[in-house]
Formats: structure tokens, sequence, C-alpha cells
């Protein structure tokens, strides 16, 4: 792909800061994307390098990357608008210095998108100079170099073959084709998953077809529906079919490659999230960058399987899978604590049934928690509302278990739906003078009001569990009523303390 199309692409509204008229010719051999001040042992030569600029502090870092970056041969520079709101001149000077072709990247347009539309062209390409050496792939693969998608495919070799032919993904969402119904989703759903053996029949209608290789998991695979029993098939049929079944792959590995970037910077997003700095400005820098749209509320979804953190990517293509509108964008989903975690907007009604149709090819129980719509304002209360919906999950029989938010009726649902300011601000009007006592002073007395609390008041019973006698005990929750100003024999002050426990 030539730098001069990629400008030229409609849908991504890039600027040239810095470039020749000869440099627009220079080709792009693939994409990375970094966060790294000096890139330069990751790089061979030829790549659009894209970045956030977090490295950025001051002109010098400007001058350091651009030198890694030119002395790696990359073909150009792509930078993002969203930390600056434009590119630092620095940064520009440091491109004119170096020779080497600068790309602004609007805000608006995700680190994703860019690498999906590189990856594919070159994809593309690549297929093209294959067309000319297999002669019965010709056809299709030269629709492939011009940019046909994969549709248009789908729809190529259905008309060639009278052979009707879909592309689904795992949990039967429809990625290429005509519409289905969904008994016919359920039915080819089923069937994909828990066939001994691939492809196979579907009653005496259709058949389903592996998208990829054999040894990858099936419940994050791809898959081809085709009209007739595929041991019936004309070798023709067969072999058009099978040549779009590797078309697939291809195209799936190309949005691949834009999801990975895109899943990187999701997992900072979700990590300053759960920290509780969503309000922060890199927060929603990240969530823009990772490929967030939406302005109105969003929901929070959090799967994970139970005692295998080996699995979170796994969760994580589930979530992309099922979160994912036919004619949609994809959400936001980043791993965490080895759980993943999604942002979806609106409501999540939809998911759990797609969640349904995949419970017979899990690997292991799936636990998952929902939260209710929110603003983005709260959503680190929506994060724990989630999070806590899904422990709820823990310990039922089966393979699959959904919790959602509306289930939830305890104190955790109420105090996630208060904005995090809101309750930071309550958690600290009551034990910062108890939080400050035990950092001056080690004395403990937090660890003893929370056992005391957990112990429904019990002098004894706050002792045995800590160790300690009863007097020690007393003195120490003495010392708490002091500096919170309230008595812990009164109900409505130990539920003030408990809740702000529970709030920090």
């Amino acid at each position: 792909m030539l730098l001069r199309d990629l400008l030229a692409h409609p849908g991504l509204h890039l600027r040239l800061l810095h470039g020749s008229d000869v440099d627009l010719d220079r080709g792009v051999r693939w994409v990375y994307t970094t966060d790294l001040i000096d890139p330069g042992r990751y790089l061979s030569g030829g790549e659009l390098v894209i970045s956030g600029l977090v490295w950025r502090n001051d002109p010098a870092d400007s001058e350091r990357f651009v030198a890694a970056v030119a002395a790696s041969g990359a073909a150009a520079l792509a930078a993002g608008e969203a930390v600056f709101h434009t590119v630092p001149d620095d940064l520009v000077q440091a491109c004119r210095r170096h020779g080497v072709p600068l790309i602004a990247v609007p805000e608006e347009t995700s680190f994703g998108t860019v690498t999906e539309i590189v990856v594919g062209a070159v994809t593309a390409a690549r297929g093209d100079r294959l067309a000319h050496t297999l002669g019965r792939q010709r056809e299709l693969l030269s629709a492939v170099a011009s940019g046909a998608g994969l549709d248009e495919l789908v729809a190529q070799v259905s008309a060639a073959t009278g052979v009707g032919c879909r592309v689904l993904s795992a949990s039967g969402r429809r990625i290429a084709g005509p519409p289905l119904s969904d008994d016919l989703r359920d039915r080819l759903v089923a069937t994909f998953l828990t066939a001994q053996r691939l492809p196979a029949r579907v009653g005496a209608g259709c058949s389903v077809l592996l998208v990829g290789p054999g040894a990858g998991a099936r419940v994050t695979s791809w898959f081809v529906v085709a009209d007739g029993r595929f041991d019936e098939w004309e070798s023709e049929v067969a072999d058009a079919v099978g040549e779009l079944v590797a078309i697939a792959a291809l195209d799936r590995a190309r949005r691949g490659e834009g999801q990975r970037v895109a899943s990187a910077i999701a997992d900072d997003a979700v990590a300053l999230l759960a920290g509780g700095a969503h309000d922060r400005p890199e927060t929603a820098v990240r969530l823009r960058q990772a490929g967030l749209r939406a302005t109105g509320a969003l929901s929070v979804v959090v799967a994970g399987f139970a005692g295998r953190p080996d699995l979170a990517e796994t969760a994580r293509t589930i979530l992309l899978d099922v979160g994912t509108a036919e004619a949609g964008d994809a959400p936001v989903v980043g791993v965490s604590d080895g759980t993943a975690v999604a942002l979806l907007p609106g409501p999540v009604d939809a998911v759990d049934a797609a969640l349904q149709r995949l419970g017979p090819g899990l690997p292991g129980t799936l636990l998952v928690g929902t939260s209710r719509p929110a603003d983005p304002g709260t959503l680190a209360g929506a994060l724990r509302e989630a999070q806590h919906a899904r422990e709820l999950a823990h310990g039922r029989p089966g393979t699959l278990h959904v919790v959602a938010a509306a289930e939830v009726t305890s104190h955790v649902a109420l105090l996630a739906a208060v904005p995090d300011e809101v309750r930071r601000a309550f958690a600290a009007s009551v034990l910062d003078p108890v939080l400050a006592y035990d950092e001056r002073t080690g004395a403990g007395l937090v660890g003893t009001l929370e056992a005391f609390l957990e112990c429904s008041g019990s002098w004894s019973r706050t002792a045995e569990r800590l160790h300690l006698h009863v007097n020690t005990v007393r003195y120490r929750i003495g010392r708490v009523e002091e500096l919170t100003a309230r008595d812990l024999s009164t109900l409505a002050d130990r539920v003030d303390v408990w809740l702000a426990l529970r709030a920090r």
C-alpha cells in the first residue's frame, strides 16, 4: 500500500504534516503501533509507525523517538492527536530533520481502524500476487486485491456455484451473507461447536466448515455455512467453497491485526477504570483510541473462566464476538486480573442469548456479570457492579452463568450507582482521621474496625479472630469512635462506618 493511498482513504481523515510528493510513493509493508520512546529494535523497515505520543514530555523526546524511527527505515510516522489535541511542532521539526513523512491521526480515528485498513491492503496485495500462480483462485483473489468486501465475495461464490453461503462467528453473529432465522442460527452454532469433526452436515439442508487452523478453539473461531451436503458437492463446488473458507481466514486475520492494537489500548483503559481514574483525561483518550464511539449510556460486562485466569484472552474474544452488532462497531474489551471487561453501548439484552448459544463449546465454567447502563461519569461504579454480579455466579452448576446487576439487591448495587467522586468524598469524610492515625502510629485501627463489624460488634469474637485481648479491641474501637465521632453501639453509626469502608 502506498502512503498516498492511505492518505486518500475517505474514512480516516488523515493529514500529511511533512513529506514530499516522492515520499507519498513509499510503500507500506506493515504497521507497528507503539508508545515506546525507542521502538527501533522492533522495526525492520517499511512499517507505518503509529504512536499516541504518550512518551513525549519535551522536545528532546521527539528528537529521540524520530531518530529511532528514521534509523529503522520506517515508511512513515502516524501521530495521534488525542493526547495533545494536535501534533506538537517539535515532532514536526524532528521529522523534517530526519526525513520521516509525518501523518496526523485525528482524535475520532482509532488506531485499530488505520491498522485494519493497511493490513487489509497489504494482505490483498499479497493475495493478488498469489492469484497469478493459482489459476482456479484467480477471480476470487483478484476481487480481494481490488478491495471487495467479504459480503461481495460470498455473493460471488454463491452466484458462481449456485450454493448459498454465509460466514458466521462462533456465537452465530452474521459476518457475511444473507440473514438467517434464529432457529437456523441456533442449529448451525450447536452443530459447529459440538460436531466430532468438521466439515459437518446440519440435517439435509447445509454444511458447516471451520475457518482457519483446526487446532484453534471453536468457541473463538468463525465458520462458513454452505447449502447442501458437503460430501455430495461436485469438485468445482467443493473447491470454490474451500477458497471462500481460505479468504474468510485472511479477512479474519486482517481484522485481528487491528483488534490486537485496540486490545492493548483497551487493557490500559480498563486498568485506569479499575483504579478509579475514569475522570482522568488519559482514560477518555485511551477509550477513544481503543475504538469507543458511544456518547450515551454504556453497560459493563465482566467475564472470566472460574479458576482459569490463563483463559482471559479466550474470554476477551468471546465478549468481542457477542458484543459486536452485525452492522456495528466492536466493543472496547480489555483484560484485567484474569477477566475480560467489555464496554457496550446501551443495554446488554442480546449478549445473554449469544452467550447461551456458546455454552456447549466453552472450555470451562464461564462466569459473567453485567451492569446496568451507566453514564460515562459512573463507569468505575458500573465496573464494580458487574464484578460483584459475576462473583455471585460462583459455585453454581453448569458451564455458563450470567448474573445481571438488576438481580443484585445488596448495598453493592447502591454504592455502584453513586458517582465515584461522591462515594470517595463520603468515605474520606468518615475514615480519613482513622487512616491518618494508622499511617502515623501503625495501630491497625482499620483492620480492627473491619473485623469488629464483620463479627456483628462482638468483642470476644473480634478478639478471637485477631488474636488480641478483649481490652485491646475495646481500646482500638474506642479510638475509632473518637476519631470518627461515631457511636458504634448504635445501628445508624455502624451503617455509616460500614458503608464508608465499602465505598473506599
